[in-house]
């Protein structure tokens, strides 16, 4: 069968190319075509667009871009007519890919989604446009459930695919040898996130903490999708460096990590690093999301836990002062880590174990040929 992928973002890369895997082991003539990332196009993708050039973040980006969205909606509405897919799929990215869904309906093609939505955090009566133009909802978290039941639509829980990365993952034992890391000083890593705004936004925040721990080393886990000329002014400063495409090998030798709100607060999580959630973006995008955001947290650990369990520095929060603080408090003397560490026990309870690609790519098979 042939299916058409629509993955925006670095997560969602790396959830396509898992859930690649996943149907291929239930549909070895599968064929695939859409947009994407790397890791998608090593499983064998024929991939359209680099999500490189369609990640926007924030209200005024996406505003300042809409001519530029636009076209990229365009495009992908043409290639779908153009490859007549068995189905689409989805994957997370929900201003971009509600509006696919939406037209893929209208044109009758088979539409599955993969990683809802958070509609439950803000403007939840999405989830009606989703009850009518999604043919199957395959969600991660397993509240998900309930809300959607709410609008009387039955969705798959199928648990979070993060843990096939992190269960499959094994640490390198020469990491920081191969990196020219000090083998003996202690890391505090560093997630500034994988889109251009995020570091130009996080960076030069995080890094003002540095003077204060000067102990440690600090190595900012980077990206190759962006330019090297981002991190180049980081990497000359005392006690600073950068890796490349690592970032779990990164926190695998770190004591406690600064990291930008989204996935990556959970997958840090879930590898048992404790660490400080940092969230900072333009005044009017702030003041926008503030108005319509449902939920009493931004961070994933705290969603899922439904406390707080990881401090979530944002906006004017996100200073220096409160940085020093929390950072100090959850390193190897400080009074949070033990407290942090335990929930995170919790936490991997919650989430469950691996095989979501796996489960999902079996179940979007199923129901594709219950219908042949």
């Amino acid at each position: 069968m042939k299916y058409y992928l629509v993955a925006g973002e670095r997560s969602g890369d790396l959830h396509g190319a898992n859930l690649m895997k996943g149907i291929k082991a239930n549909d070895p003539e599968a064929q695939f075509r859409g947009w994407g990332g790397d890791m998608m196009q090593e499983e064998g993708i024929d991939l359209v667009t680099h999500y490189r050039d369609t990640a926007f973040m924030g209200f005024l980006e996406v505003a300042m871009n809409i001519r530029k969205i636009a076209g990229f909606l365009k495009k992908c509405k043409k290639d779908i007519l153009a490859y007549k897919p068995d189905v689409i799929v989805l994957i997370d990215y929900p201003g971009f890919n509600l509006r696919i869904a939406a037209f893929g309906k209208a044109q009758g093609f088979k539409t599955f989604y993969y990683i809802s939505p958070k509609v439950w955090a803000w403007n939840q009566k999405r989830a009606l446009k989703i009850k009518k133009n999604v043919d199957r909802m395959f969600v991660i978290f397993p509240f998900e459930i309930d809300f959607y039941k709410k609008f009387d639509y039955h969705v798959d829980y199928v648990g979070n695919p993060l843990m096939d990365a992190i269960e499959a993952f094994g640490p390198d034992a020469d990491f920081k040898k191969k990196n020219n890391l000090n083998e003996t000083q202690p890391v505090i890593a560093l997630l500034p996130g994988s889109r251009r705004q995020e570091i130009i936004n996080m960076l030069d925040l995080m890094l003002t903490v540095q003077p204060h721990f000067p102990d440690y080393q600090f190595v900012i886990a980077g990206v190759r999708n962006l330019p090297a000329s981002l991190y180049e002014n980081y990497e000359a400063l005392k006690n600073v460096s950068v890796v490349y495409e690592a970032t779990y090998d990164l926190l695998a030798v770190s004591e406690a990590a600064l990291v930008t709100s989204g996935t990556a607060t959970l997958e840090t999580a879930l590898l048992n690093i404790p660490e400080v959630v940092c969230y900072k973006t333009s005044g009017f995008s702030y003041a926008v999301a503030k108005r319509l955001i449902r939920v009493p947290f931004i961070s994933l650990v705290n969603l899922i836990m439904e406390k707080e369990v990881v401090r979530e520095l944002i906006q004017d929060e996100l200073n220096e002062t409160e940085l020093v603080a929390e950072l100090a408090s959850i390193l190897k003397t400080g009074s949070k880590r033990a407290t942090q560490l335990k929930d995170y026990t919790k936490l991997h309870a919650l989430v469950g174990g691996s095989g979501a690609s796996e489960r999902t790519g079996g179940l979007m098979v199923r129901y594709l040929k219950a219908n042949d």
